[in-house]
């Protein structure tokens, strides 16, 4: 079944089983690595991206699930409030080894679109499921407060 997605602005064609995770479909079919394969059953959220403006798992999002919502992966480069977090991130030095960075940068990215100035408590409970194997959970909730969603 051939498929269009469109995906951090540029649509794609993509000939898939539509019962294909989209992870599967970004890696292998469109080359598009940014986005990370961790536990493969949605329970880390390093494949944390973006449909239609909320953030999914996508080891566990089928192709079929999709329709036509827009997917945005670490990947694009012009959406502002993606790159805020992205420096907010730099400026916290919220990386160690980065393996969970793209999925907890989509999360958050996810978080500031729908509450553009969270409380400590609901970053923590929106971030709760994206796994850092090195415990830069304080960094990661540093870098989200000083986002200034709105601006």
């Amino acid at each position: 079944m051939t498929t269009k997605l469109k995906i951090d602005g540029t649509t794609y064609e993509v000939t898939v089983d539509d019962k294909t995770p989209l992870l599967w479909v970004l890696r292998d079919h469109l080359n598009l690595t940014g986005t990370k394969y961790g536990c493969g059953v949605a329970q880390c959220g390093a494949c944390t991206v973006l449909v239609g403006g909320k953030a999914v798992r996508s080891c566990a999002t089928f192709l079929d699930e999709i329709g036509d919502k827009e997917i945005m992966t670490i990947a694009n480069t012009t959406d502002p409030l993606l790159k805020k977090v992205q420096e907010a991130w730099v400026e916290e030095d919220v990386p160690q080894c980065g393996y969970c960075q793209s999925g907890q940068i989509m999360n958050a990215t996810g978080l500031l679109k729908a509450n553009s100035n969270p409380t400590e408590e609901e970053i923590i409970a929106e971030m709760n499921g994206n796994i850092c194997r090195c415990g830069t959970y304080n960094r990661i909730k540093n870098a989200i407060k000083k986002i200034n969603a709105g601006a």
